[in-house]
Parts: C-alpha cells; structure tokens; sequence
C-alpha cells in the first residue's frame, strides 16, 4: 500500500547482515504487493504470509530460525513469528509505533503487547528520525518488554536509513553474533 516491496534497500541490506553471517535469508512480498497473488489484508492475512515463509525455511533448510522485518513487516512479522518454537530471534527494523502519517485515509495502530512476555532475544533498530518509530514511544515499547533485548537508534537515520545502511547492517550483524553465540 505505501510502496513497500522486497526490492527496498532496508530490506536488502538486513538480509545481506544475516545472509552474512551463514543465516540462509528470504524476502517476499505480501499477498497483493508486486507481483504476489492475493490482496491487502489490513495486517491480518499477511501474518498467514510469514507463517508460510517461516514454513518454507523450516521445510527447507532445517534450522533454527531468526526473524527480521521491516516497517509493516516488523508489526506482522513479530506477531507471527514471537510464538513460534521454531525462531529464536526476533528483529524489528523500522518498527512502527504511531500511526501513518496524515492523510491516510486509515490510520494503523501498532501494538506489541503480545511482545510482554517473550523471552527470546529482541533487536529493535530504528533510525533517530524515524516518523512511524518516534524514539520515546519506541523507548517506552522497548522498556515494557521482557529481556532479552535491545533497542540501537542510529543517528541521523530517518524511516528508510537514508544514508545509513551501513550502520542498519553492523547493528544487525554485532548484535545477531552476540546472542547466537551465547
């Protein structure tokens, strides 16, 4: 709906931090988005599209599992994926927390209460400008979750990490070997 797509940058460069360190990674789009089958399903259908990606890479490489999604796919993603024994970490990129900007015609609310009680391992990477992730209330969902996790904003970094992919991947990469080799 607002252009997200496998092909962003953010999404590119996460993958390539994992794929990095020997996690086999995939990128999809969401039901109705290039050109996947299949529409918009206000957050709803698209958690059944991570649970069938996570499916896939279970079935086909039989490992444990790290989730990572960005913006919308961090909100859907880390409801889908917090419950499943089959993933071990969680990361949240761009997570959003206030709704859309103005002038959308249906304002998101994000919620992440399910988030209170998991005790996997939790990477939230934000950029200090980020207009869906405003840093205090992103502090706020940070500080009521269980540990582990952190929370790294990179400064100067907007929504999309304009300018600061580099940082996105080092803070995916350091913090992702510090809890797997634990």
């Amino acid at each position: 709906m607002f252009g997200g797509t496998l092909h962003n940058k953010v999404v590119f460069h996460t993958m390539k931090a994992l794929n990095g360190l020997g996690f086999p990674a995939l990128r999809f789009n969401f039901r109705g988005t290039g050109l996947s089958q299949g529409e918009h399903d206000q957050g709803n259908g698209e958690i059944e599209d991570v649970r069938a990606a996570l499916d896939w890479l279970d079935a086909e490489f039989h490992l444990p599992l790290v989730f990572a999604g960005f913006s919308f796919g961090a909100a859907v993603g880390l409801r889908a994926s917090h419950a499943d024994p089959r993933v071990e970490v969680l990361i949240g990129v761009g997570t959003p927390v206030a709704p859309v900007a103005a002038g959308d015609e249906e304002p998101r609310v994000y919620t992440y209460d399910f988030l209170r009680d998991c005790a996997k391992p939790k990477l939230f990477v934000s950029g200090a400008r980020d207009q869906f992730g405003p840093r205090a209330k992103l502090e706020a969902l940070v500080a009521s979750i269980r540990e582990p996790k952190k929370l790294v904003v990179i400064e100067g970094a907007d929504h999309f990490f304009e300018g600061r992919l580099r940082e996105l991947r080092e803070a995916i990469e350091g913090w992702t070997k510090e809890v797997v080799s634990d």
